[in-house]
């Protein structure tokens, strides 16, 4: 049977999508994964994709340190050891999705000749997927625009639970999951997995003025982000949850991070945004917020001018406006784009050599 290997940074960022890629290869292919040491694969992965290696982190040295000067040999033997591990498994075809630790593997790949898949979920890409491109000629993105060569735009690889999500069918018992009222509209706000300090703290201080507004806040705050003050009707906090689509089913408008995954997932779901892009790292979140917000579906503020007198002015303002809140919903609907985990997964499938779909 066709045997395809996953890799990426070890980061949630790229384990979400590689889990909807294995979920579309199904039984057409045997999945296998090249892990990231200390990463979150043991975390995330179901049992029946196994890891089988992983690779120590290898953040390319940007100045002089004995780190640097070890950075060569290291990198050397990283690749060394992810060749013998993808020839001892027999792997077909390399489905990378970036991250430091996905470097090696693509190059141990290429001394193999194995066939390389990429995908890129940010809008300016990481080295790893800059090289990977290199190549391959099968190179999927997210965003128009991304500077990779052979680039082709298909979206990301979204989990079946969010591609089918019925908002309007569902709103009623998300509301109940996470004990909201049924009858006033939801804020949802989230600055990802680990959460976001500065979203929390103005969060914290304008939750009242947002209540009475008329509005319920479900703020996801991440489990390591400090206690929320005292409690306030209207309000409910979570370190985090794992009914991300009830949440999204729940919300009228989002207050997020611009990670790649959310700016998708908010997409195909038609659900507004306000954006507050991570500033940390090479300011590809703010790329990634640009179709949404070019296309009306969401607005975008710094994460330094993200305060109550910014929620005030902005924010206060968009909760009263029912008619503009419903054009930019169906203005990040037309964002929105599907099936790029069946593409990435037919990809695959075509370079192993199997015809009609078929392992």
């Amino acid at each position: 049977m066709t045997r395809i290997a996953l890799t990426g940074g070890g980061t949630a960022g790229h384990i979400t999508p590689l889990l909807a890629v294995a979920a579309a290869l199904g039984h057409r292919a045997q999945c296998v994964v090249v892990g990231t040491t200390g990463g979150r694969e043991a975390e995330l992965l179901p049992p029946h994709l196994p890891v089988i290696h992983s690779i120590d982190k290898l953040p390319f040295p940007r100045r002089l340190s004995l780190q640097a000067l070890a950075f060569p040999f290291r990198w050397v033997q990283a690749v060394w050891q992810a060749r013998s591990a993808l020839a001892r498994a027999e792997v077909d075809v390399l489905v990378g999705f970036g991250g430091y630790t996905a470097a090696p593997a693509y190059l141990a790949a290429r001394l193999l000749g194995i066939p390389l898949v990429i995908h890129e979920a940010n809008a300016l890409p990481g080295l790893a997927n800059r090289l990977g491109a290199r190549l391959t000629t099968r190179v999927g993105v997210c965003f128009p625009g991304t500077p990779l060569p052979h680039a082709s735009v298909v979206g990301m690889p979204i989990r079946t639970d969010i591609l089918e999500l019925d908002r309007a069918a569902s709103r009623t018992a998300a509301r109940e999951h996470f004990g909201l009222s049924s009858s006033a509209p939801v804020l949802l706000v989230t600055g990802g997995s680990s959460g976001a300090r500065r979203i929390n703290d103005t969060i914290d201080d304008v939750s009242a003025d947002i209540v009475a507004a008329g509005w319920q806040v479900l703020h996801l705050r991440g489990p390591a982000q400090g206690k929320p003050p005292a409690h306030l009707h209207g309000v409910v906090t979570v370190d985090y949850t794992d009914r991300m689509d009830l949440a999204l089913a729940a919300a009228d408008l989002v207050v997020s991070r611009a990670g790649a995954a959310t700016v998708s997932e908010l997409a195909v779901v038609g659900v507004p945004a306000v954006f507050v892009p991570y500033h940390v790292g090479n300011g590809e979140q703010r790329y990634n917020a640009q179709s949404a917000v070019q296309a009306g579906g969401a607005l975008i503020v710094d994460t330094v001018d993200f305060t109550p007198l910014w929620v005030e002015r902005q924010l206060l303002p968009l909760l009263a406006d029912s008619d503009r809140l419903a054009q930019m919903a169906e203005a990040m609907a037309t964002t929105g784009r599907r099936g790029a985990a069946e593409t990435i997964a037919q990809w695959a499938l075509e370079e192993a050599g199997v015809n009609g779909g078929e392992g």
